[in-house]
């Protein structure tokens, strides 16, 4: 090691992210299951009016690593509605399936 350089952190992760995930995928609806030794959540886009959906990601996680999901996203949201006000929450009816968004059915 030169003086000038710095050492490396052993706890450094460096990820890197191709363009094409970088884009990312819409999803406006979450589906969990779960066995022993693994929590499955498929990510899925409905639009108004189609029956039919598609799955656009699935991402298996063991136990331990969706509790840790779990705890970022709570913290996320609280970072968020410290920024940008509280979220309402949702009535029971609001957190069934989205069949229609429940707003007005539109016409073409």
């Amino acid at each position: 090691m030169t003086p000038n350089q710095e050492p490396e952190n052993e706890n450094q992760l460096n990820i890197e992210l191709s363009e094409d995930m970088a884009e990312g995928v819409y999803a406006n609806l979450a589906m969990i299951a779960h066995s022993q030794s693994e929590f499955v959540i498929d990510f899925i886009r409905i639009m108004p009016g189609v029956p039919k959906a598609k799955v656009k990601a699935r991402v298996i996680l063991t136990p331990d690593h969706a509790q840790r999901l779990l705890m970022a996203l709570r913290d996320n949201i609280q970072k968020y509605e410290t920024s940008f006000g509280s979220l309402r929450e949702l009535t029971d009816e609001e957190f069934a399936l989205p069949m229609n968004y429940h707003g007005p059915v539109g016409e073409a």
